[in-house]
């Protein structure tokens, strides 16, 4: 694993704007806009590393796996914040039948170094973003700027896969829509949701758009429905499932939820057991199953414990995304009580190349890796200033 500079193409933005990525700049609090997708460099990795990364990956969604049965089958619900009953029973009845509902993707965020095991930071498992940038735009750099090399991506071709394996799984006749939020400023949300639904469509799906905004509930009919009124069956949402629950119509959600073979319900692609997964509380959980496993940082729910004076510590709410509220500590520093339940796991500093903090996302399709992004930030913590680099395998 090398970082290389190089000079980005002419014309840059457009390119990687007509190719779905619409928002290739960040706008910093000066004011100013820096680019988000960066092409002044890129990491180069060796096939055998990234085989086997390959390998760190596939063991993870496994592990992780076990971890959600035993939170179900322990009813540890309370230890994710699911405290509602009705929650915690749907989100139990859902991985019960796992087999029988879709389930698309993931990212992991790996520390990864190039010397030494990747070690898991977080599992994305629920609304994953930054995949537009993983699967395009870097694959069509890599074509243009080193044409015969390869790179960790076959994001693509996976997910048209997974909507052609997975058709059976949704309800029969009746189309799938596609959801984002209109509150989303860049177009993150909404090309994410685009590209997924093409993807959709390029498996023979029938897929339609709308925003959650968008979405109604008919009292009448006791079901939910799109702008024309139409019942919405089966939905794909980059929408949290934490928001989702709590939200005004959360009642209705929980009223309906398709789990596998009922009729007149719901279908929501992620389903709703991806909240046993998309939690921080899994760290905890996953080095209590798996002490000292070589690809897991020590991780608690009750405090820092030892790692207060030995290690240091990353305090990280349970849902928190973009970094938001994550507070870093160095060992012997004075502990900060926090007021909202969190995940204190093992300080593993990011590894820095050229002065920047890297970040890598290694994501699954189907529980199989299937393509890598990579992150890197001015600080600690991966967050909204974050970059995106491309990468080859050379």
């Amino acid at each position: 694993m090398d970082r290389h500079t190089i000079e980005p193409r002419p014309g840059w933005q457009a390119t990687v704007e007509a190719q779905g990525l619409i928002y290739p700049l960040t706008r910093y609090p000066d004011d100013s806009l820096r680019p988000y997708w960066d092409e002044s460099a890129y990491y180069a990795f060796s096939l055998p590393e990234v085989e086997a990364l390959e390998e760190v990956v596939e063991e993870l969604h496994r592990m992780c796996l076990a971890a959600a049965a035993h939170i179900v089958e322990h009813e540890r619900f309370g230890d994710l914040g699911i405290t509602d009953p009705r929650v915690a029973d749907r989100v139990a009845e859902s991985w019960r039948r796992r087999d029988e509902l879709p389930s698309l993707y993931g990212r992991f965020d790996l520390r990864y170094d190039g010397t030494g095991p990747a070690k898991l930071l977080e599992y994305n498992a629920d609304t994953p973003t930054s995949l537009v940038e993983a699967a395009s735009p870097q694959w069509f750099w890599m074509e243009e700027r080193f044409p015969g090399a390869d790179q960790w991506n076959s994001l693509h071709e996976r997910l048209v896969d997974a909507w052609k394996r997975q058709a059976a799984l949704l309800p029969p006749g009746a189309p799938v829509h596609f959801a984002h939020s209109a509150g989303d400023e860049l177009g993150e949300d909404l090309m994410t949701v685009a590209y997924l639904r093409e993807t959709a469509e390029q498996a023979g799906l029938d897929a339609r758009a709308i925003s959650v905004e968008n979405i109604g509930w008919d009292r009448i009919s006791g079901r939910f429905v799109d702008e024309g009124y139409g019942f919405i069956r089966a939905c794909f949402k980059l929408y949290p499932w934490e928001w989702l629950v709590t939200d005004a119509f959360g009642p209705h959600v929980l009223d309906t939820l398709d789990n596998g073979g009922g009729t007149g319900s719901t279908l929501w692609i992620e389903p709703a057991w991806k909240m046993l997964l998309s939690n921080k509380a899994l760290l905890a959980v996953l080095w209590e199953l798996f002490p000292g496993h070589p690809n897991l940082l020590p991780a608690y729910l009750d405090g820092p414990r030892e790692l207060a004076r030995t290690t240091g510590y990353v305090a990280k709410p349970l849902l928190g995304r973009e970094g938001a509220g994550v507070t870093v500590h160095p060992a012997g520093a004075p502990e900060e009580p926090r007021d909202e339940p969190c995940c204190y796991q093992a300080l593993d500093p990011l590894p820095v190349f050229d002065s920047n903090h890297v970040v890598l996302g290694a994501w699954v399709v189907e529980g199989e890796a299937a393509g890598l992004g990579i992150r890197e930030s001015a600080g600690l913590v991966t967050d909204g200033y974050a970059r995106f680099l491309p990468h080859v395998i050379l």
